[in-house]
C-alpha cells in the first residue's frame, strides 16, 4: 500500500456518491482515483487503476456491489473492498463476508469513521462500523444473546494479550498500529493475530472482528 491510500468510489447515487467523494477529499492522505455508477465499471476501473481500496455500494445496477467485490478480491489481491451499506441492507454484509469484502462502512454515519474505516481496509486491517456491527449481530443465526455468550466463552480460552490483541483487531486498527499501542514489535502482533484466528476457528481477520464485537471487547460506540 502507498502512504497515500488510492480509492475507488463506486455509487450508483449521484448525490451519495459526491457526498462521500467529499468527505475522503477533505482528507489530504486519501486520494480518489476513479469513480463508477455501476458495479462492471468499477470492476474494470478498479483492475485499470489498481486502487489500495475499492469503496463500493451495495446496491448498484449492471453487476451489483457484492458481485463487483468478489470480482475485484478474486483478479486484485492488492485491492482491499469496503461495502457501503444501510441498516436495512444487514443480509447483504452477511453475505459480503464471504466474498473478501474486510470493511463495512454506513452511509449514514459520521464522516471520521468513514475516514477511519477506508485507512484501516488500506493498511490490511478489518474495519466495521459499530452500528453496522450490532444490527449483524442481531440478525446472525442463534440470537443476539446466546452468539455473546458463545463469543465470550470463546474469546475466554484467548490468553489477556490475546484478548487484547483481538479487541484492537475489533476496532479497526492494523498490525503495525497494534504493535504501536501495545508497544510490540510487528511481528510479534502478527502472530498473536494468526494464533487469534486459530484459536477462534475464524478464517479472516473481519470474522474475528465481529467475535470481538459479540464479545464486547470492543467500544460499543
Amino acid at each position: 500500500m502507498s502512504t497515500r491510500p488510492r480509492v475507488l468510489l463506486a455509487d450508483d447515487e449521484t448525490m451519495v456518491r459526491a457526498g462521500v467523494r467529499a468527505i475522503l477529499a477533505a482528507d489530504e492522505g486519501i486520494e480518489v482515483v476513479a469513480e463508477a455508477a455501476d458495479g462492471r465499471d468499477a470492476v474494470r476501473l478498479a483492475q485499470a487503476h489498481r486502487p489500495d481500496v475499492a469503496l463500493l455500494d451495495v446496491r448498484m445496477p449492471v453487476l451489483d456491489g457484492l458481485a463487483a467485490a468478489e470480482e475485484i478480491v478474486r483478479t486484485l489481491p492488492g485491492t482491499a473492498v469496503a461495502m457501503l451499506t444501510t441498516f436495512s441492507e444487514d443480509a447483504y454484509v452477511a453475505r459480503a463476508l464471504g466474498g473478501g469484502a474486510t470493511g463495512f462502512l454506513l452511509k449514514s454515519g459520521d464522516p471520521y469513521e468513514l475516514l477511519a474505516g477506508v485507512r484501516a481496509v488500506a493498511a490490511g486491517a478489518a474495519f466495521l462500523s459499530p452500528r453496522v456491527a450490532r444490527h449483524v449481530i442481531d440478525g446472525l443465526d442463534g440470537g443476539r444473546l446466546a452468539r455473546a455468550t458463545e463469543a465470550r466463552a470463546r474469546t475466554g480460552r484467548l490468553t489477556p494479550r490475546e484478548r487484547e490483541v483481538l479487541a484492537l483487531v475489533g476496532a479497526g486498527l492494523s498490525n503495525a498500529q497494534i504493535a504501536a499501542r501495545l508497544h510490540l514489535v510487528e511481528g510479534t502482533v502478527k502472530a498473536y493475530v494468526s494464533s487469534v484466528l486459530e484459536r477462534l476457528s475464524v478464517r479472516n481477520r473481519v470474522q474475528a472482528a465481529i467475535v470481538a464485537h459479540e464479545a464486547g471487547l470492543t467500544d460499543p460506540g
